[in-house]
């Protein structure tokens, strides 16, 4: 058999992997940011605690942590093709499932397959594939791009389910989405996905790599600070509409809101995640840009700084439907900025070989985050029938993170004075 030609960089910018991959991230951020207005209805159903749903999602975190460097592995030992029908297949299987499920567990069980579903269709394979397939000055931008993609996603997904929600249980509603899901294989077709780099004589495998970034301070610098990332995405894309709704209730809403035609603050909630999705496309974009000219660890110090100030101010003053709309932009400009500076930064200090692994072990903290985010804003709420102390937890995160990004070392590991060794 002959041997296969790794796919040699795209001279540009825009070109089939980058169009391919941010059609799948699309497709499953859409999804994947819906998740939170399921909240009431699925409470209000069965009459559940708001901790048992919460927890559901935190489990479709955890898993997806879980997942990130599984399927990152699997796609650079079998295929980006292969990993990604492997994602869509957990994906469309717990959602087709969940649509059954009437028991809290039954629904924690099931966000398990999600959890996987999210991470063989999200940023650990697809960001990696990006980035191998983009030249040295394009790859910044480009993972800015990939990125930018899943608030496109999180533009769409909400207003659409907060509609179907509307007009049919929230079972058909779940079915509907994993239809969405499928149609992501259609993005394969574009996708003539680069392989990574031959292995060459003496260099090291992923367990080796793996292990010596582990005892590198910088990579658990990276680990540590991307906690709060998740910490407070995960909390707000699950518990934004609910809280919206209860702190806007007795409010009339204003015209700054009838403008963007709410009727109500159920659909404020769906509004306010679309928001913050469509101001992350610029922010994202930028940071990708600002990646490829300044250090990434300052902008992503400064990028958490800013995020522990915009909460702060928030929950300060009176929440109302205006501050929202307006907190909504501000969050939404950081939201996902950190990825592509992160991945890249990663990419950076340990090289393109192994990216996607070292990135998904990053992103496995993120979910960790995810997770707690998640789980104690039921669990909190179900205690103080409020979200006030789990707010200000992640704006303490927020504020740690932007702190352990100073020591990081950005020089690529290959051009220290002194490599690292095995002790």
């Amino acid at each position: 058999m002959a041997k296969s030609t790794p796919a040699p960089h795209y001279p540009s910018l825009i070109n089939p992997v980058l169009i391919g991959g941010c059609i799948v991230i699309l497709i499953s951020f859409s999804v994947r940011a819906s998740f939170g207005l399921f909240q009431l209805p699925i409470a209000e159903e069965f009459n559940w605690p708001r901790a048992e749903f919460s927890f559901a999602l935190a489990i479709q975190n955890l898993f997806w942590g879980i997942g990130q460097p599984l399927f990152s592995a699997l796609a650079e030992k079998y295929g980006d093709r292969k990993a990604i029908v492997a994602g869509v297949a957990c994906y469309v299987l717990g959602l087709v499932l969940s649509a059954q499920a009437f028991t809290p567990a039954q629904h924690q069980l099931l966000e398990m397959l999600i959890g996987f579903g999210v991470a063989g269709t999200g940023f650990g394979v697809i960001l990696a594939v990006v980035g191998r397939a983009a030249s040295d000055q394009h790859r910044s931008l480009a993972l800015g791009i990939a990125t930018a993609a899943g608030s496109a996603g999180q533009i769409i997904g909400p207003p659409l389910t907060q509609w179907l929600l509307e007009r049919m249980p929230w079972q058909s509603v779940f079915v509907s989405l994993s239809g969405f899901i499928v149609l992501s294989l259609l993005a394969l077709f574009l996708m003539r996905v680069p392989p990574p780099a031959p292995k060459q004589p003496h260099e090291e495998n992923m367990g080796e790599v793996v292990k010596r970034a582990l005892k590198d301070p910088s990579f658990l610098f990276i680990f540590i600070g991307f906690f709060s990332c998740g910490y407070q995405l995960a909390f707000i894309t699950a518990h934004f509409p609910a809280f919206i709704t209860e702190m806007c209730s007795a409010i009339a809403p204003g015209s700054i809101i009838r403008s963007l035609g709410v009727s109500s603050t159920s659909s404020l909630g769906a509004v306010a995640i679309a928001l913050i999705g469509l101001f992350n496309i610029g922010g994202t974009l930028l940071a990708g840009w600002l990646g490829n000219k300044y250090s990434r660890k300052y902008l992503l110090a400064g990028i958490y700084a800013l995020r522990t100030l915009v909460a702060a101010l928030f929950i300060l003053n009176p929440i109302t439907p205006e501050s929202v709309v307006l907190f909504s932009m501000a969050m939404g400009a950081l939201w996902l900025a950190t990825v592509p500076l992160t991945s890249g930064l990663v990419a950076q200090i340990y090289g393109l070989r192994y990216m996607g692994t070292l990135y998904g072990l990053v992103f496995f903290s993120h979910q960790l985050g995810g997770f707690l985010g998640v789980w104690l804003g039921g669990t909190l709420y179900d205690l103080h029938s409020n979200y006030l102390l789990v707010w200000w937890i992640g704006v303490g995160f927020g504020a740690l993170s932007a702190l352990v990004h100073l020591p990081i070392e950005e020089k690529p590991w290959s051009k220290r004075e002194k490599p690292l060794t095995a002790v």
